[in-house]
Order: C-alpha cells, then sequence, then structure tokens
C-alpha cells in the first residue's frame, strides 16, 4: 500500500513538472524575430584610407606636393654686419661706463629663405626681406644641387625679389590665378622652415586682400599689401616659398607669419601672384619695378567716416584727395568721391584697389567706377608714374631724374674713409638732389636705412620709392650728413 502511494506521489510530482516548464516556456521565453534588410539599402564598400578621406570631403593634395615640392627651392645668403662695440665682460661696469671699445670688422652673417623656380632657365622668385643686404647668395635645389644666384632686382614695396641661377632645363612652377581664390579654399605651402627642405603643409584661404602693416612703413609709405591669409603652417625659413592651389599652380609667395613668439601660431600671409607676377616681368624687362598710379589719397569707408561725410552706404573706398599732377584729376575724379570698382572689378578696401592698380604700368588706362554723392560715374584714367607722366623708367635712367652723376668707391678711398660701402656724386645737374642741398663729393651709405654698396644698389631704392629719400651719408672731409629728398611732385 505504502509502495502504491509512492509510485502515485511520484507520477503526480512528474506529471507537474512538466505543466510547469512547458508553461513557462510560453510565457517568459520570446519568440526569435527576422529583420529583413532590402538589397538595395545594403552598401559594401573597402575599408582604403582613399575611400575614407573622400568621403569626409578633404581633397587629395598629392599632385599639388608632386608638381611643386622640386620647384622650390632654398635660399642662403651672407651678408656682413656692421662695426659694433665689444663688452668688457662685465655688465654692471657696460652698464655705467659703455662698452669698451669700437671693432670696425664686419662679421659675416648667414640667412635662410626658400624660393619658387619660375622657369626652365633659371629665374627664382623669394622675398625681398630674405635677400635684402647681401654680398652672397646660394641657391639648393631640391636635389641637392647648388648654385650661385645673380640678383635681378628687388622691389621692396610688395617685398618681392628675382634672382637667376645659371642652368637649362629645370623643373619650374606655373602661375596661377589668386583673384579666384576662394575663402575655405585648400592650399599648401611649400618651403625650408627652420632649414628643414622640401617641407610641405596644408590649410585654407582664410582670407583675401589682407593689410597687416609690415611692408607700409615712414622709410616705406608706398608698401602694398593685399595678402592672402592661410592657416598653413609657415615658420621662419618659409619666405620666399610656394602658396600652391590644388591643382599644383603658384598662387602666392609666402611672406609673414602673425605671431607673437616669431614662430607659427594660427595665420600666415602670402603675396597674390597677381602682384608678383607683374613685378617679376617688370624686373626682367627694366630692371626696375613701373609703379602705376592713380594719382590720389584714399581711405577705408568705416561706420565713423561715413558719419563724418554724410555717405549712406558702406562700400568701396573713400578718395580724400586728388593729386593736381595725376591721371585722376585729368580724368574728372573729385575729393570725397567714392571708388567703386576698376575695370568692372570692385573694390571695398585700400588693399583691394592697390592690388588692381599694382598690376598696371604708366600708360595703362583703367575704367573707374565712382559714386559721387547719389550718382554714379565710369571714368577713364590714365595711370602715370611718379613723376606724373606716362613714360617707362629703367634703371639707367634715374641718375638723369636725380640730376647726378654716381660712381662706386675705390677700395683707397674706402680705406681712407675707413667706409666698407657707399657711392659717390662727382657731378650734379638741376635735379632732386642738388636743390636738397646735396654737394659734389657727397659719399652716400644709405638710402632709406638700406645699405648702398653699388650705383645700381641705390637706383634700385630710388625706384621703389614714390616719396621721399632718406640718405645717409659723408663728404670727403668727415663731415657726416643727412638728407631727405622728395621725390613727389606736388
Amino acid at each position: 500500500m505504502n509502495s502504491r502511494k509512492l509510485i502515485f506521489t511520484f507520477v503526480i510530482a512528474l506529471f507537474g513538472a512538466f505543466i510547469g516548464v512547458y508553461t513557462y516556456s510560453k510565457i517568459f521565453t520570446p519568440e526569435p524575430s527576422v529583420i529583413t534588410i532590402p538589397e538595395n539599402k545594403v552598401e559594401t564598400k573597402f575599408a582604403s584610407l582613399n575611400d575614407t578621406f573622400q568621403s569626409t570631403g578633404y581633397p587629395d593634395l598629392t599632385l599639388a606636393a608632386e608638381k611643386s615640392i622640386n620647384a622650390v627651392v632654398h635660399v642662403t645668403v651672407k651678408s656682413m654686419s656692421t662695426g659694433n662695440y665689444s663688452s668688457s665682460g662685465n655688465p654692471f661696469y657696460d652698464f655705467f661706463f659703455g662698452p669698451r671699445g669700437y671693432d670696425p670688422t664686419p662679421k659675416p652673417q648667414m640667412g635662410f629663405g626658400s624660393g619658387v623656380i619660375i622657369s626652365s632657365d633659371g629665374y627664382i622668385i623669394t622675398n625681398n626681406h630674405v635677400i635684402d643686404n647681401t654680398v652672397e647668395i646660394e641657391v639648393v635645389l631640391n636635389d641637392r644641387r647648388s648654385f650661385s644666384a645673380k640678383l635681378i632686382g628687388t622691389d621692396p614695396t610688395t617685398d618681392i625679389a628675382l634672382l637667376k641661377i645659371d642652368e637649362k632645363n629645370l623643373p619650374f612652377m606655373t602661375y596661377g590665378n589668386s583673384d579666384i581664390l576662394k575663402v575655405g579654399e585648400w592650399v599648401i605651402a611649400v618651403g625650408n622652415p627652420f632649414n628643414l627642405t622640401s617641407t610641405v603643409t596644408a590649410g585654407i584661404v582664410s582670407a583675401k586682400s589682407r593689410s597687416i602693416n609690415i611692408l607700409a612703413n615712414p622709410n616705406q609709405t608706398m608698401g602694398i599689401e593685399s595678402f592672402i591669409q592661410t592657416d598653413a603652417a609657415v615658420n621662419p625659413g618659409n619666405s620666399g616659398g610656394a602658396l600652391v592651389n590644388s591643382k599644383g599652380e603658384l598662387v602666392g609667395i609666402n611672406t609673414a607669419i602673425a605671431s607673437q613668439t616669431g614662430s607659427y601660431s594660427g595665420y600666415s600671409f602670402a603675396v597674390p601672384i597677381s602682384i608678383a607676377q607683374k613685378v617679376v616681368a617688370d624686373l626682367k624687362e627694366f630692371g626696375v619695378v613701373q609703379r602705376a598710379l592713380l594719382g590720389v589719397n584714399i581711405q577705408d569707408i568705416n561706420r565713423a567716416l561715413a558719419e563724418e561725410k554724410n555717405i549712406d552706404k558702406i562700400e568701396g573706398v573713400f578718395v580724400a584727395k586728388v593729386g593736381e599732377n595725376s591721371g585722376a584729376k585729368d580724368a574728372g575724379m573729385e575729393e570725397n568721391d567714392i571708388i567703386l570698382s576698376v575695370d568692372n572689378e570692385l573694390v571695398n578696401s585700400v588693399p583691394e584697389l592697390q592690388e588692381k592698380i599694382s598690376r598696371h604700368r604708366p600708360g595703362d588706362k583703367v575704367k573707374v567706377l565712382i559714386k559721387r554723392g547719389s550718382k554714379k560715374k565710369l571714368l577713364t584714367v590714365t595711370l602715370r608714374n611718379s613723376d606724373g607722366s606716362t613714360a617707362l623708367i629703367k634703371a639707367e635712367d634715374i641718375g638723369m631724374v636725380l640730376g647726378a652723376n654716381l660712381k662706386e668707391l675705390s677700395a683707397d678711398e674706402k680705406r681712407s674713409l675707413q667706409l666698407r660701402n657707399g657711392v659717390k656724386v662727382t657731378s650734379l645737374q638741376p635735379g632732386k638732389l642738388k636743390s636738397s642741398g646735396i654737394r659734389e663729393g657727397y659719399i652716400i651709405t644709405k638710402a632709406n636705412q638700406i645699405a648702398i654698396t653699388s650705383v645700381n644698389d641705390f637706383k634700385k631704392v630710388v625706384a621703389n620709392e614714390k616719396e621721399v629719400l632718406l640718405l645717409t651719408g659723408i663728404y670727403p672731409n668727415g663731415r657726416v650728413e643727412y638728407y631727405a629728398v622728395n621725390l613727389s611732385n606736388e
């Protein structure tokens, strides 16, 4: 009896367990779901770097680098420092009693920069500040070949210089169009920062027609600044190097950085090729730049000026003064006019207007749209040079303009006067030098703070100054004299 009860109890328990398991599986275990993906939604792609890179919207700049890296050179320059006072070795003595003695011996100094080959026969663009006051210039190509370079000409007004090396079949860069560059467009900077050759950095165009007051100064009032601003990393040594668009075309010459430390910290600036190309053409043909002028004093229009002059809209460039012997005056331009465009290209700042005019030579005609009051008027202006004429000037003509014959000092003259450079005024005719009080025998050692070692040096400085020429020099009797020569015609 007991065994039958035990068996019955076991069967009841087993049946109850079966019922419990079945119930749990029905209530708590979800049925598997099947998600069907339509065929047109399936995307299959290789996980390659190029594919990922392109999908982010970045351009492939490898072609631009390949087309430019062999055409950018390393420029090494040697200059001679002026004499200086030697230290006693005791800073307290030097502070109270001054240095112990003057050492007139010039000391060699080395400098470095970059340059861009622009023709297969060896013409090279660089910055004027890279080669300024140098006695030797060496160019090292990307393949490590080295050449002595000849200075063809300089233009401090735009900070452009032209070099030449004697070699054929060189890789060179082709000019692009800096006018059509857009803010946000990708560019690369190629140069030799910190003596690191063949360095490529990338960035975008941050702004155009930027003025940073680095070329315009009291000694060079006609400095032209219309820089391309980028965020490509540029450091000391990049000066004179290439700013290149994504097609591998030269669109600018890297010139300056905005920095509190002297190294890259966010922005760099390049001379647009639209300016540099014309400067190079002039230097090759004439030895000096043919600077065309409207003959007006201009300023940017801001809210304060608009309120002062009752200008209804902030646009264009304000004409503060019109020169008497100028193309603008003859064309009918007046004081308080507003220049809106040049040759159908809008101008809304002084740098933009300067850039448009700097592309021309004296004698060229430009269409200038002005606003006078509420009316607009189109003027045809014949551009002139600083003398008020349309003549083109060559380097050898400048002495005639100043009314002087000049010659370089002999070794004996340098030795007797303890000079290491200078040119001598051997004769004077009626002209700007004579009217400034200069007498025959005057030895010009500096012009606009630039050391003069040859007649050609002096002519280049004069060619690039349009208002006041500041001369430092000495007469044979040892008397040092300074002169300010007015080059303008007003």
